[in-house]
């Protein structure tokens, strides 16, 4: 046997990280199969938006990548394409949690390479493992949700920036680590709107290491040009696309459906202003206060977080060489501004106005945690004996993780909150439709609702909704003459348009559960 295959089969980097992919692998299923059998998979409403944006693709009456929408960024309905093909993958929503599950893994080994290149074997382990066992990253995983995809690009353009750093003496390979990372963070633009933020510090945070280090030669500087290009690309690629679909280039930013339309929408006379408005001390407050809520329940919240925090002052202070790892700690600026002027909210039950309301941001910290959590871990082991640091390690975060699964995670209890009311409402709904002549089309929009084709199992070809234009506007002047059945739920378009326009419409069925607007069904008689 030739010393080069020894050396293969001995590497216990490889090793860890083959036995990595396996540990996360069998909690990702396990989660997955859990949280299935205790139907939470359709919990969240955005899940199934994301779930039924991705299907309408090929399943509608005008099929193609229009139907993509706004607002929300396409990669993540683009990955699940070819998951939800199948019309029980994309009933059960089990389809749309496999890109979840494998950006979970994927976060978790980018976790062990980011610490294993800075840091010892057992920090690595350690930052990897608390990422892994989060209770709520292990829920959100199951589901449609964007939150592991986000996390997983978000951590390697770190590691890859890292990389970057660390490799600043050999410019060739430094350069291709800048590229990595610009893939990395151009596809997390196509995530969440946090890429966007990312790619602008990133790109600030380059041009210091570069000016820092006089790293300004030839490879890296084509490098730095093509990071550039590729981030402002995918930016001027998704407003080309909202001005040829909309007219708009900013439709997502201040559209109908955009996250300030929304807000307006939702206010009230005795709730004029949401907690944090156009005030960044009380945004950091409801957003550092979710984040902590995601790590452990009260009063074990500050624990970790508190850890983490004062690792990061270790680290400003006197260990430069873990600074790239500062950059997970973007999440911080980035939603205090987004909840002070974004009009992005965050509502928690501990605080007014006592309900959930993006509980689930404060996810986009663990990286940030369960790296610093890791970097204090060898820090302390330098002083102290590394039993007594590994076990004073497990306790934190085994009791920070057990007193969140004591009291349900609360991106769980988010779901349950704001979900099974309404999942109860569109099963009511969907068990009327199912009743209903198999060639018969429908009439309803699906915007708020669209669970209920989902629960049906009935294709959106034979529904007209509000991503169908032009017949949709036609339709809401003459719902009869639109289809053969016409559902309105209370407030929506199409109640309007049956109260302008009754003529031929017979009320056949009227579905009413408990917290949720009623739903009406028409027969056409045209």
């Amino acid at each position: 046997m030739s010393p080069a295959v020894v050396l293969h089969k001995d590497d216990p980097e490889r090793r860890d990280r083959q036995f990595l992919t396996v540990l996360s692998m069998a909690i990702a299923m396990g989660a997955l199969a859990f949280y299935y059998r205790s139907h939470a998979l359709l919990l969240y409403g955005d899940a199934v938006a994301h779930i039924n944006i991705a299907r309408r693709v090929f399943d509608s009456r005008t099929p193609g990548l229009l139907q993509l929408g706004t607002v929300w960024l396409p990669l993540p309905h683009i990955i699940d394409i070819p998951f939800i093909w199948d019309d029980w993958m994309w009933s059960t929503g089990l389809g749309a949690a496999i890109p979840s599950v494998a950006a979970y893994i994927a976060g978790t080994r980018g976790i062990f390479r980011l610490l294993r290149g800075l840091a010892s074997r057992a920090a690595a382990w350690t930052g990897a493992l608390i990422y892994a066992l989060n209770p709520n990253l292990m829920y959100m995983q199951s589901t449609a949700m964007t939150e592991a995809l986000y996390l997983a690009l978000f951590i390697w353009s770190v590691v890859h920036f890292s990389e970057f750093v660390k490799r600043a003496a050999d410019p060739a390979t430094a350069r291709k680590s800048l590229e990595r990372c610009a893939l990395a963070v151009a596809a997390a633009m196509l995530v969440r709107y946090d890429g966007w933020f990312l790619a602008a510090a990133m790109t600030a945070v380059i041009v210091i290491a570069v000016w820092r280090f006089h790293l300004w030669t030839g490879p890296v500087r084509r490098g730095c040009v093509n990071f550039v290009l590729l981030t402002a690309l995918t930016a001027g690629l998704w407003l080309a696309y909202n001005h040829a679909a909309y007219g708009n280039a900013l439709e997502f930013a201040n559209g109908p459906y955009s996250a300030h339309a929304i807000l307006q929408r939702s206010l009230t006379p005795t709730m004029p202003v949401y907690p944090g408005e156009h005030d960044a001390r009380a945004a950091a407050l409801y957003f550092l206060k979710v984040s902590r809520l995601t790590l452990a329940a009260a009063p074990l919240d500050y624990l970790l977080f508190s850890v983490a925090f004062v690792s990061l002052l270790g680290v400003i202070y006197f260990s430069r060489r873990f600074l790239p790892l500062s950059l997970l700690w973007i999440p911080v600026p980035f939603y205090i501004l987004s909840v002070a002027w974004g009009s992005v909210p965050i509502y928690l039950p501990d605080w007014w106005p006592h309900s959930y309301y993006n509980v689930r941001y404060g996810l986009q910290m663990l990286p940030a945690v369960a790296v610093f959590i890791a970097v204090a871990f060898g820090f302390a082991a330098r002083f102290f004996p590394r039993r007594y640091v590994a076990l004073a390690m497990v306790l934190l975060a085994g009791g920070s993780y057990f007193s969140a699964w004591r009291e349900t995670p609360v991106c769980l209890r988010e779901a349950v909150a704001n979900g099974r009311a309404r999942m109860v409402f569109e099963s009511a709904v969907a068990a009327a439709v199912q009743k209903l002549p198999l060639r018969a089309t429908i009439m309803m929009d699906c915007g708020a609702h669209s669970g209920v084709a989902q629960a049906a199992g009935i294709h959106f070809s034979r529904f007209l909704r509000e991503s169908n234009p032009p017949d949709w506007q036609i339709g809401l002047s003459g719902p009869a003459q639109a289809a053969d059945y016409v559902i309105a739920f209370e407030g929506d378009d199409v109640s309007r348009a049956v109260r302008l326009f009754p003529q031929h419409l017979r009320l056949v069925a009227i579905i009413d559960t408990p917290g949720q607007a009623k739903a009406f069904l028409y027969q056409s008689t045209h």
